[in-house]
């Protein structure tokens, strides 16, 4: 297929309209003029706020629900799909069947991106926070810039922000390979856990996958890593050795404060609000991209302190002296313990009950005594059955499973209704819901049990 020319698009058709990468797009080509419609297999928030801005959405697998005004092929229509929506799908093969220009998320991202300066967030974790301070920090530094983001942050309230072309942040996803398509000019990787091993095979090529990334950096690219990652780069971190580096770290009024060291200059007492050792450090390598594409350092911190968080990263629903719930996308071990960290710094003594969706029978196969030993250290476990988003079921591997693994008395394995029952009863202590599938639409109903 021959290179679209995103000038002369006018048309966009997005299969799997509804993913929080793909609702971005829909709102790119929407402020660009071009009219937008697309497909779903089942409506949730962001399509239904897509559908209040004018962009029709049908949620059939049916060809004869396309609207006849993107059946037409052309240069000035483009029809973007997802990795998520199989490639049995009946639209999909009728796209395929003609001679559509047809191309994934990430390659039109690519596409986007090449034009001006790119600033790509990667890493197995982190990647929707650690993008959307970024963001926050850059246009309060008086930046005007676009973003595509893969979870809605709160300073903003979507996921995609568009004011001027002086940067792009976006995320640069490692699932499916998607961030080789992006030509970044800073760039940062803020873990390499395994994940994704339906893709790679095994950890070592996961990491291999990161290096290729490392090497999609413009000639006069800069690469920031992690403290300790096996990737040569500028480093950040709260180790003595690192380029850039948090010291004198303490938690007060529900913040941490912190001493910023950077190569250009330190900042005392650096306030910032989101519990979590793992959120500071997303905010520490924010911080670091935004003073290396030239921020003053001043504005930066001073913008740390308003950031307020994205949706569904550790995401207080309800904060009372007796009762706080808490909501997070929590979907792999590494993830679930540094939650578990986040709320025995900042809510110590507090009983914990978390409620867990796994996601993907591969990923619960492949870490299944990891999640059992990381969910286990809260008080209370609740497990949901698993979420399969793309995969079929895989033998053996289910809920029950993982239940038998978690060492710890106080577990069950319950329906939604039954898991909202019993929440109901609960009138003090931590509650937390994390997970990446559909346990994010159960939220509503969860704080409204419990403040019952």
């Amino acid at each position: 297929m021959h290179r679209p020319d995103l000038e002369h698009i006018k048309r966009v058709y997005l299969l799997g309209i509804g993913g929080i990468g793909m609702s971005g797009l829909a709102r790119y080509f929407k402020f660009r003029g071009a009219e937008v419609c697309g497909y779903d297999r089942t409506p949730g928030a962001l399509s239904r706020k897509l559908e209040s801005e004018g962009i029709e959405i049908h949620y059939q697998d049916d060809v004869e629900l396309i609207p006849e005004a993107f059946k037409t092929s052309g240069r000035d229509l483009l029809v973007i799909y997802t990795p998520a929506v199989p490639a049995t799908s009946n639209e999909m093969q009728w796209f395929r069947a003609g001679d559509f220009q047809m191309m994934k998320r990430s390659e039109v991202l690519g596409l986007i991106t090449e034009g001006n300066k790119c600033l790509a967030v990667a890493g197995t974790h982190g990647k929707t926070t650690t993008s959307s301070i970024l963001a926050h920090l850059l246009r309060e530094s008086g930046y005007a810039i676009t973003a595509f983001l893969g979870g809605v942050a709160e300073n903003f309230e979507s996921n995609f922000l568009v004011e001027g072309s002086d940067c792009t942040v976006v995320e640069a996803d490692e699932f499916d390979r998607s961030f080789l398509h992006l030509s970044p000019d800073i760039a940062c990787i803020t873990s390499m856990d395994a994940d994704h091993l339906d893709i790679y095979g095994g950890k070592a090529e996961l990491e291999e996958g990161f290096r290729q990334f490392k090497r999609k950096l413009k000639p006069e690219g800069k690469m920031l890593v992690r403290y300790g990652l096996p990737m040569e780069g500028i480093t950040y971190g709260t180790e003595p050795e690192a380029d850039y580096r948090f010291e004198n770290i303490k938690i007060s009024n529900s913040a941490y404060t912190c001493d910023l060291v950077t190569p250009n200059g330190e900042a005392r007492k650096v306030v910032f609000g989101k519990p979590g050792k793992h959120n500071l450090l997303n905010a520490l390598v924010a911080i670091a991209m935004a003073v290396e594409m030239g921020a003053p350092l001043d504005r930066l911190t001073k913008a740390l302190e308003s950031f307020k968080g994205v949706k569904r990263r550790f995401s207080y629903q309800i904060k009372e002296d007796k009762l706080v719930y808490i909501d997070d996308y929590a979907h792999h071990p590494t993830e679930i313990a540094a939650v578990f960290e986040a709320v025995n710094s900042f809510h110590p003594g507090m009983k914990t009950t978390v409620v867990f969706q796994p996601h993907l029978f591969s990923r619960t196969r492949d870490f299944m005594q990891e999640f059992a030993s990381a969910l286990e250290k809260f008080d209370e476990i609740i497990l949901l059955e698993i979420y399969p988003a793309r995969e079929l079921p895989i033998e053996g591997v289910d809920s029950q499973a993982l239940l038998d693994r978690i060492d710890n008395r106080n577990k069950m394995l319950l329906s939604k209704p039954d898991m909202l029952e019993y929440i109901g009863k609960k009138k003090n202590g931590v509650v937390l819901s994390l997970g990446a599938g559909d346990i994010g639409e159960l939220v509503t109903e969860i704080k409204s049990t419990l403040k019952q």
